[in-house]
């Protein structure tokens, strides 16, 4: 395949990205407002991440078996007409006003995301040269973020309401519309030209997963990492609104979020460039340097527009020039740069359980720009030297996403017993990077089983 194949399937494929980026977080502004509308605990209403990302368990390696047998364009076909008729399913659900009928929608939707996860992870890994795998996947994992960051200001402005009596027919809409954005992308991937790719694994016979201690125990860092990005983006908006840390009304809340995501995607367009083959290291921090300029800017002009606070924006760059200088902490070295970040995200929850006001707030919007280059970062150092068992480890990768249906519920549990509360939850994923720190230190050393 030459190199202008490779370039065109790769953006075919951030289209991918953004979709399943967008509806992954707009799960972040559904766990308060079905939370408010059927009068639920934490924990309960955590259940909207336990059947989305139980999904990624349950149906990781059918969906292997499904694109082996398939292929790449068909089964990302499939997987977009499957995530079309979860949020079909919204509607029904907000008819016959039943919490379960949600879940399973969300579970439905969830399923045709998993497809996608197995399918376009290791293709964008392989389109090019090895040594930059991690920064195409940062690259793509980016527009996720963009994705991750606009959906929660979508969701504010459509789903959430100021009111006490809050009313489940507000996804009407929203989720219609998305459905039928999903059927359009799954009709227009009919007529795309994808390259083919192969791994040559037919029956992966001899293969022990005991024999790759670094995949087993990248596995248990997935479950970790997908857990707390997770369980801190759903309590975001409950704790904005508690009177200990800024007393926020749910609309104002729910838009603080997409600072969260926004963070995340501009770390890993930071994260495409550190970890790029550039050789030129004034020319690498100049270009990372651009990234929290622009977003500086763009968030500037948008709050200026809207009449807002413009410092906001100051602020954001303030914790944006933090990560930046994390960077160069890690030395470009994926798991130097896991372990650095990991711990800056203890430093931050530590911050903000035992803070108030904006102190609190942007220490725990802060996490968000060192989640950035974990999930590709862990991903590539979990999949090194697998060679044709690739697609196999991928498939075992993308089921312990299902950390995201674990850890939000412990969350939950912990934020419902008394003298606790949502501030000091915060506990739970704070263990979870704590696991990551080992990973990112001695758990990616690869050594034999």
């Amino acid at each position: 395949m030459n190199k202008t194949n490779f370039t065109s399937a790769f953006y075919t494929l951030i289209i991918l990205f953004f979709m399943w980026g967008f509806l992954t977080s707009l799960n972040d502004i559904l766990v308060p407002h079905l939370k408010a509308a059927f009068q639920l605990k934490h924990w309960q209403a955590q259940l909207v991440q336990f059947f989305f990302f139980g999904a990624y368990f349950v149906m990781s390696i059918p969906s292997g078996l499904i694109i082996k047998k398939v292929g790449y364009k068909k089964g990302i076909m499939l997987g977009l007409a499957l995530m079309g008729m979860g949020c079909l399913l919204f509607y029904p659900a907000s008819m016959v006003k039943m919490y379960g009928v949600f879940l399973l929608a969300l579970f439905v939707l969830a399923s045709g995301i998993t497809i996608l996860q197995v399918a376009a992870n290791p293709y964008v890994a392989i389109l090019g040269p090895p040594e930059t795998a991690a920064s195409r996947l940062n690259l793509a994992q980016g527009f996720n973020s963009l994705g991750h960051t606009l959906a929660p200001l979508f969701g504010a402005a459509l789903i959430l309401e100021n009111v006490a009596d809050v009313s489940v027919e507000t996804v009407q809409g929203p989720y219609l519309g998305l459905a039928a954005t999903l059927f359009i992308l799954s009709g227009l991937f009919f007529y795309l030209k994808l390259p083919a790719i192969e791994y040559e694994e037919t029956e992966n016979k001899g293969f022990q997963l005991t024999h790759y201690p670094h995949l087993i125990l990248g596995a248990i860092a997935i479950f970790c990492y997908v857990g707390a990005e997770i369980s801190v983006g759903s309590f975001l908006v409950e704790y904005f609104k508690l009177e200990s840390v800024m007393g926020l009304d749910p609309k104002t809340a729910g838009n603080y979020v997409a600072f969260y995501w926004g963070g995340a995607m501009v770390g890993r367009f930071m994260g495409a460039v550190a970890l790029s083959d550039i050789k030129d290291t004034m020319r690498k921090a100049l270009l990372m340097l651009a990234f929290p300029a622009v977003a500086c800017l763009v968030v500037w002009v948008v709050l200026n527009a809207q009449g807002g606070d413009t410092s906001m924006a100051f602020k954001f760059l303030l914790v944006m020039l933090v990560n930046y200088l994390a960077f160069f902490l890690g030395r470009s070295q994926p798991a130097r740069l896991l372990a650095v970040f990991a711990l800056c995200c203890i430093g931050l929850l530590l911050v903000t359980m035992n803070t108030s006001g904006h102190f609190a707030l942007w220490s725990i919007l802060g996490i968000g720009l060192f989640n950035s280059i974990m999930w590709s970062n862990i991903f590539t150092l979990a999949i090194k030297d697998l060679g044709k068992n690739t697609s196999f480890g991928s498939s075992l990768l993308v089921m312990m996403i299902v950390g995201g249906a674990f850890i939000p519920v412990t969350q939950g549990l912990v934020a419902d017993l008394p003298g606790i509360g949502v501030k000091y939850s915060f506990i739970v994923p704070a263990i979870a990077y704590l696991y990551l720190v080992f990973y990112g230190l001695k758990g990616h050393l690869i050594r034999k089983g």
